[in-house]
């Protein structure tokens, strides 16, 4: 069951990230990259939604033995692990939000019935302090640990989808029940709305 979750206080993200854990993909065996524009909204702490164009370019998926090594980073050492582990990988495209473009380090793609798909990629850094100003904004003294961006969002066979979840700035960890787990710095939900492929 795929479960695009839903934020909470502090920006508490709970997903069932499938992609994340999916053995192998169909997409994986396709090496023609992908890209996806979207629109990314928040509140502001005075309730008005603030909007900005998100390109999530995709040039390479990643392969099954460096999806194992993100796992069990994430199980092992959390979002420390991860960020190492991500920092280490090769990039595998680029997510730009506004005119800030930063690395892509994992990208995976479950497939759907209908011939759409649920697509997560992660960046070794955070993108995004949501609440802090500008994407070029020096991190925040209560931002420690929030080191990694995730985006989760599924697509149709068209490559159109109505919604995703974008952690700019987050924490990860798998819970008791081993379900994969986004902590968002936010304390509003930054949404992705309007995806489609270019």
């Amino acid at each position: 069951m795929i479960a695009i979750g839903s934020l909470t206080s502090r920006g508490r993200l709970g997903l069932a990230a499938v992609a994340l854990m999916a053995a192998s993909t169909s997409a994986l065996a396709q090496p023609a990259p992908e890209t996806y524009k979207a629109t990314a909204s928040v509140r502001n702490a005075a309730g008005k939604t603030v909007s900005v164009p998100v390109v999530i370019s995709i040039a390479a998926w990643t392969v099954d033995g460096d999806r194992d090594k993100v796992v069990a980073a994430v199980k092992q050492g959390g979002t420390p692990g991860v960020q190492k582990q991500l920092a280490s990988m090769h990039d595998a495209g680029f997510v730009q939000v506004g005119e800030v473009k930063t690395p892509l380090r994992f990208a995976r793609s479950l497939p759907l019935g209908g011939g759409g798909k649920v697509i997560t990629v992660a960046t070794a850094k955070p993108v995004y302090y949501v609440g802090v100003g500008a994407p070029s904004a020096a991190k925040p003294a209560d931002g420690a640990g929030y080191d990694v961006a995730v985006v989760i969002f599924q697509v149709d066979g068209a490559g159109k989808g109505e919604v995703g979840d974008f952690a700019p700035a987050a924490k990860v960890k798998f819970d008791e029940r081993n379900a994969f787990m986004v902590e968002d710095y936010a304390a509003e939900a930054v949404r992705l709305t309007g995806i489609s492929k270019k």
